[in-house]
């Protein structure tokens, strides 16, 4: 098994030659296969895996507890300099749907989509809580990672304690579920 830590996904990045594709599996294997992809593919071949989680609140026994949920469920995220081998080594993955791209084509992420998602989810590939507050019918998110993002925001549900946002990636549109404190509602003076 290649251990492989978190700053290595920021190395892959800074260093020359690295992209990110995206492959797609079934819902709720999303681990099992990143563990098989780190297991089966060679650390030559494949620099990081990433399956990128957000954090939210579930209210249970009175009291609320903080639990991680799959950001992209039914996807992966592999970091290679090496398409043509890491496409030949993903053969060696059981239950490994497919890359994703354009017909035969299989397309890296952009630049922009690795950014959003380096500064998003971090080193810790982990979406934290964002807090925010509602001035009249607008959200004003005061920390998180979510601050400066309130375009992207599509709907909330204060009691779920739940954002989704409305985000480009993977060349189209994607519905995309974070979580949100709504800490403050004030009606919008006139």
């Amino acid at each position: 098994m290649h251990a492989r830590n978190h700053s290595d996904v920021s190395a892959a990045v800074l260093m020359g030659g690295f992209m990110w594709y995206v492959i797609q599996t079934s819902t709720g294997r999303e681990e099992k296969i990143k563990q098989e992809c780190e297991q089966r593919i060679s650390k030559d071949v494949l620099s990081h895996c990433v399956l990128p989680l957000y954090e939210e609140k579930i209210k249970y026994k009175g009291q609320w507890h903080i639990q991680k949920k799959k950001l992209f469920p039914g996807y992966l995220f592999l970091i290679s300099e090496n398409l043509d081998e890491l496409h030949e080594q993903l053969k060696r993955v059981e239950a490994m749907t497919k890359l994703l791209g354009a017909g035969d084509d299989i397309i890296a992420l952009t630049q922009n989509e690795i950014d959003f998602l380096l500064r998003f989810a971090g080193d810790e590939e982990l979406v934290k809580m964002s807090q925010g507050m509602i001035i009249g019918d607008k959200v004003v998110i005061l920390s998180g990672p979510l601050k400066g993002m309130e375009s992207t925001i599509q709907r909330i549900d204060r009691h779920k304690r739940k954002a989704w946002l409305n985000l480009e990636m993977f060349g189209r549109q994607q519905l995309v579920e974070v979580g949100v404190e709504i800490v403050k509602k004030v009606a919008c003076e006139t």
